[in-house]
């Protein structure tokens, strides 16, 4: 099983940067999914798994989108904490979780993500000198709108796709979940 928890957090980490460069962006609010396959790995196999997804992912979107800068690894903590919390959560809860509890653990992954993604952006734009303090904080209710509706869809999206990947994972049923 081992090897093939690694082939699917390797194809989780290959989505969530596919699903950040598909991204809608609007100038301030970005409209992603590339948190989606990090939660997926954090709820089926823990906190390790939704770290490792998480940054190996978002690591991979950062270099070919934006290559290294000053920043780049601020950019990309946000997601690897998110993986980690929410791994975490599954994982004190036996990975069996409520429709209701994920969808919470969910929301509460993507108000991290996008508070953090706010406070880089600030740094950001305060390094390279592309916004002003102003602009970033009145966008701040339109960011959180975006964050917390995509998050309630994926909440509820979640649990049926967890339920069915568990089911693919030959001889595992609901010991898919690991570290």
């Amino acid at each position: 099983m081992k090897t093939r928890k690694l082939a699917l957090n390797a194809v989780l980490a290959a989505m969530c940067a596919a699903l950040g460069a598909l991204a809608l962006d609007l100038n301030s609010i970005k409209i992603t999914f590339e948190s989606f396959p990090i939660l997926l790995g954090a709820l089926l196999f823990g906190p390790l798994d939704g770290l490792a997804v998480g940054f190996v992912g978002t690591l991979l979107y950062q270099l070919l989108r934006y290559g290294v800068s000053a920043t780049t690894l601020l950019w990309i903590l946000p997601y690897a904490l998110a993986g980690l919390v929410t791994g975490f959560y599954a994982k004190r809860r036996g990975f069996s979780l409520t429709t209701g509890q994920t969808v919470g653990i969910v929301v509460a992954a993507e108000v991290l993500v996008t508070a953090l993604n706010t406070l880089v952006m600030y740094i950001d734009a305060t390094l390279y000198g592309y916004w002003f303090p102003g602009f970033i904080s009145a966008m701040l209710l339109p960011r959180g709108a975006v964050c917390v509706v995509k998050a309630v869809v994926f909440g509820f999206v979640l649990p049926k796709l967890c339920a069915r990947v568990r089911r693919a994972l030959p001889g595992e049923g609901e010991k898919t979940h690991g570290a």
